[in-house]
């Protein structure tokens, strides 16, 4: 079942990594849930590089097998996510190298990409759609002085361009590093009003659906306002209630 070899199974029961359930008559080593759940953990951990003695250390420390289970869970997407952004890294370079595409992300770094920009555009749709969140918009943003606002630009066009990097760098959207800075930006937008799923879904398809907010996606690098849309879509999905 597990690809385990008979003679792997002795050795590991010679060392007290894996002991069977019990040992029949004829010498034959019977292996139950538990034993099967155990051999489960190290395979898990043999395939992040760790050794024996790390794993028998590993595993005997955490007598929970669910925790155990949920932070090897987190190592591995940890790990897959690695892998995803090595993967992509030679996917870029071979494609550079048969000539099918540029490489090189052009990224546009601008102090203020905002600036005279018309939110009041928006009022009239966000009071239909989140008509409590635009009220308490409303609320926050009266008290704001005009440096403030400023500050605030300056604050979200530098973010921009950190997803930008993030893009020209072949980094997945679901990555650690990149939905740390898509809490950052919903941190933020929560000082104004607080979205919720669907909300937060619709906030990111307006970036790519609005020629003005796409326009300044766009005067960063190409393709960003569809890569922030997908960004937030999965922070949604994973971090944010109906």
């Amino acid at each position: 079942m597990s690809g385990v070899t008979a003679r792997t199974l002795r050795h590991y029961d010679d060392i007290g990594l894996l002991a069977p359930a019990h040992v029949g008559t004829n010498g034959y080593r019977y292996y139950e849930d538990a034993q099967l759940l155990r051999l489960q953990q190290i395979l898990v951990l043999r395939e992040l590089g760790l050794g024996l003695a790390e794993i028998a250390e590993a595993v005997d420390s955490e007598p929970d097998t669910l925790a155990a289970l949920k932070r090897q869970h987190v190592r591995l997407i940890g790990e897959r996510n690695r892998l995803t952004r090595m993967a992509d890294t030679v996917a870029h370079t071979i494609a550079e190298l048969e000539g099918k595409t540029d490489m090189t992300v052009k990224i546009n770094r601008p102090e203020n990409l905002f600036e005279g920009f018309d939110h009041t555009q928006f009022d009239d749709e966000a009071r239909e759609r989140w008509p409590e969140e635009f009220e308490q918009s409303q609320r926050n943003t009266a008290t704001m002085t005009s440096e403030d606002v400023e500050r605030m630009q300056r604050e979200l066009t530098a973010a921009m361009i950190r997803m930008a990097e993030f893009m020209a760098a072949g980094t997945p959207v679901g990555d650690l590093a990149v939905q740390a800075e898509i809490h950052l930006q919903y941190q933020g937008i929560c000082r104004m009003w607080t979205p919720n799923r669907d909300a937060y879904k619709c906030l990111g398809q307006m970036y790519v659906d609005n020629e003005r907010f796409k326009a300044n996606y766009e005067e960063i690098a190409e393709g960003l306002a569809e890569y922030q849309r997908d960004a937030m879509v999965v922070y949604a999905d994973e971090r944010l209630g109906e």
